[in-house]
């Protein structure tokens, strides 16, 4: 009986712990539907789809002498920040203006070259009036995100991007949670459209990007590398005595080894140098100690590739060759690390 009355409590307390995974996995089946529906739409550039809307809303966009002055209230609002800072980072100049505000001097704001992205799910947001007004006033394109072209915002709108009905995952249908994550969705895929149109580059990408690991990842060889006499660097007629000095005098570890037109035949590592251990060692010719042919890079390589080539190749440094093989620079796994790559 006991056992029978555990096992009892048991499952209803293990029914109890999975009502919300229950409710996430629906909540996330919820919002699929609706990116789902959102794709359907922008596959077809009928007059029910979204395709041609689209195209419209990227045109004037990517062609706007100014900015994307990105506006909405409330959950629409802050889904209309993202979308913004995403824009701002990929080379679309973008800025949020909170629309309780513009009404109450924030329109100076928005300039006639500019261009408004409008957010608002069921079109009629009143604190949105007083935008929509100065938008026509002085001929600024407004392009609105909305789940009805009849709406107050759809129908001033000079491109409607209608996004199709869909559930909320709220139980109660009041919550934006489907809603928002089409309207964040549509705002990336402009904001990706709009990279992909101005031929944004992982360069330019940097110049927004300065900071933390993807800015470091996104930092080239070149702006860490050493140069000029920090170089450690041998003949091959050398004694490995002379190559032993400029190890230890340089502090990378190892040595390249160039000819007498100055460009990298090989290079010697501490492993090497552990590997021909014997008493003789100091006096031997650099050109037998040497391992012909070494990895090399070139300047312009991202920081975030050379560390790849240092993991997979199980070095330390790697020395940067120019374009006529000669070495230009030497960069150290610790330099990497320093800045951040890893």
């Amino acid at each position: 009986m006991t056992d029978s009355a555990m096992t009892a409590s048991d499952l209803a307390q293990d029914l109890v712990a999975t009502a919300p995974r229950a409710s996430a996995i629906r909540t996330l089946r919820l919002e699929r539907a609706g990116i789902a529906a959102l794709e359907t739409s922008l596959a077809s550039r009928g007059p029910e789809g979204l395709g041609g809307a689209f195209d419209a809303a990227v045109v004037r966009m990517s062609s706007a002498a100014g900015r994307t002055i990105v506006t909405g209230m409330g959950k629409s609002g802050h889904i209309g920040r993202k979308i913004a800072a995403t824009m701002a980072s990929t080379g679309t100049p973008a800025y949020f203006v909170h629309p309780g505000e513009a009404s109450h001097g924030d329109l100076g704001m928005i300039r006639q070259d500019d261009v408004i992205l409008a957010l608002s799910w069921s079109g009629e947001t009143a604190e949105l009036a007083d935008i929509i007004t100065y938008a026509k006033r002085f001929s600024i394109p407004l392009i609105a995100i909305t789940s009805s072209a009849e709406s107050a915002l759809g129908r001033q709108a000079d491109v409607c991007l209608c996004l199709p009905k869909s559930e909320e995952a709220c139980p109660n249908g009041l919550a934006p949670t489907t809603s928002t994550t089409m309207q964040l969705a549509v705002g990336d895929a402009l904001a990706v459209a709009l990279l992909e149109v101005r031929g944004f580059s992982a360069s330019d990408f940097r110049l927004y990007h300065p900071g933390g690991k993807l800015g470091a990842s996104l930092t080239y060889v070149r702006d860490v590398m050493h140069a000029g006499d920090r170089l450690p660097l041998i003949r091959p007629d050398a004694t490995m005595g002379e190559a032993i000095l400029e190890i230890s005098a340089k502090g990378f570890g190892c040595v390249g080894v160039i000819d007498p037109a100055g460009k990298l035949i090989g290079i010697v590592t501490d492993g090497d140098l552990r590997r021909h251990m014997a008493p003789d060692l100091v006096t031997a010719r650099v050109a037998d100690i040497m391992t012909s042919k070494p990895r090399t890079i070139v300047a312009d390589l991202l920081a975030a590739e050379a560390m790849e080539i240092l993991n997979s190749k199980k070095i330390t440094a790697l020395f940067v060759l120019d374009d006529e093989r000669l070495p230009a620079g030497i960069v150290h796994l610790h330099d990497l690390l320093r800045v951040g790559v890893a």
